[in-house]
């Protein structure tokens, strides 16, 4: 797992103030017997005409 660096609060609050929800930090994916850490996982639901739920992972 990596560390936290000096952008990831600043990451963080950008994301929210544009309308995502934090999901993990980090997040854990496994795939083919490999495991991945991404930063952080996030996720925005359109509310106004929801077709998809938006995610991303960062």
């Amino acid at each position: 797992m990596s560390a936290k660096d000096i952008y990831d609060a600043a990451v963080i609050k950008a994301l929210v103030a544009d309308g995502w929800t934090i999901t993990n930090d980090p997040l854990y994916l496994a795939y083919g017997g490999r495991e991945l850490y991404v930063d952080i996982g996030a996720e925005r639901v359109t509310i106004a005409a929801q077709r998809d739920d938006q995610k991303i992972a960062v």
